[in-house]
């Protein structure tokens, strides 16, 4: 009887252990590897923020692949001792052992060569600026962080070698084109034609105020009036008056003029370690909103959105600080468009003239 016994918890026991556990793990690993690596992103990003300010090299680092093995492991052992083909009633013995491992395997790679020069040399293209406005991101801020120059209307720049204001109608251009897209003044659609894609920005039955605002926008890019279309191209200047060019920045160019808003120890900058900032030159609400304020200090903050360590110092940013918290939450969602690529297209922008 107790033979039977032990043989059918034996064979309860093994059913159970060739059970598979891959299922159950699906939900936690999910989460904390996608967890893991976006916090990584994020510390990296800052840290390549803070390196530039320090003339140190930029390095990016992507995950390729994250594969995890698990591995279960069971052994049981029974023991029974007989005489004269008799059980002996205490002579039953059971003992078992088990082993769990988990064997991550990932990979990762460096973003070098080629895939350096798509992802961070490459600048943005042109009409992704402005599917971004039409899917509802706020013109000024995007136009202020990726653009360096529109029709020869330049935008403001804090980096060493070229610091200086923007340009008078660069502004203006910028509050125009925000209220056109708050009062749906501004549209685009995308079409084929002679086998290029293209842009067009069209709105009809508008108000008399966008209409006053349309012809201020071809006014400041120095467009014919009398056009309907106008050709949308990389550069900082138009070739006639039926062309948009816009100059925009690569994502090195976006991070180098983020850095100097980085507040760096007073001491680093008088050795001359790093360059001096431009953390208190913002003066509109809209320049404020689009820098990334990073400050430091020499003990590990206890309340920051993010913060990585480098130089003996602690740089972060801190939770209370929104817009800072969204503006670098911006500066990767650029990163992985730059990342996708795209080919140079020539799209055509149609602005109503009334």
């Amino acid at each position: 009887m107790k033979i039977n016994w032990l043989i059918s918890l034996l064979a309860a026991i093994l059913i159970a252990g060739c059970t598979g556990i891959g299922p159950s793990t699906i939900e936690r690993d999910r989460f904390e590897y996608s967890s893991a690596i976006a916090e990584s992103w994020k510390e990296m990003m800052l840290l390549n923020i803070i390196k530039i300010r320090y003339g140190d090299t930029p390095m990016f680092l992507e995950v390729g692949s994250v594969v995890n093995q698990y591995i279960l492991e069971r052994e049981l052992e029974a023991v029974a001792t007989f005489r004269s083909g008799d059980l002996i009633g205490d002579g039953l013995g059971l003992t078992g052992s088990g082993k769990y491992s988990d064997r991550p395997t990932i990979t990762y790679s460096p973003l070098i060569g080629e895939k350096f020069y798509k992802s961070l040399l490459t600048p943005i293209p042109p009409h992704a600026l402005f599917l971004l406005i039409q899917s509802g991101w706020n013109a000024d801020f995007l136009l202020r962080v990726c653009l360096t120059a529109i029709n020869d209307l330049y935008n403001s720049s804090e980096r060493r070698l070229s610091t200086h204001e923007a340009d008078k109608g660069f502004d203006q251009l910028l509050e125009i084109l925000t209220e056109m897209q708050h009062s749906g003044g501004l549209g685009s659609r995308l079409i084929e034609r002679e086998g290029e894609k293209t842009i067009i920005f069209f709105r009809q039955n508008l108000s008399d105020e966008v209409k006053q605002n349309s012809l201020k926008v071809v006014e400041l890019l120095g467009l014919d009036p009398q056009a309907s279309e106008f050709r949308l191209v990389y550069g900082s200047t138009a070739s006639d008056n039926r062309e948009i060019a816009m100059l925009t920045r690569s994502m090195i160019d976006i991070i180098a003029e983020l850095s100097q808003f980085v507040q760096v120890p007073e001491h680093h900058v008088e050795e001359n370690r790093a360059s001096p900032g431009a953390i208190d030159k913002a003066t509109s609400f809209e320049e404020i909103r689009s820098r990334v304020f990073v400050k430091s200090a020499l003990e590990k903050p206890k309340d920051s959105f993010l913060a990585v360590k480098y130089r003996d110092h602690w740089f972060y940013i801190e939770d209370t600080d929104f817009r800072s918290k969204r503006m670098f939450s911006f500066l990767l969602f650029l990163l992985s468009l730059a990342e996708g690529g795209g080919e140079g297209l020539a799209p055509v922008l149609t602005l109503p003239t009334g």
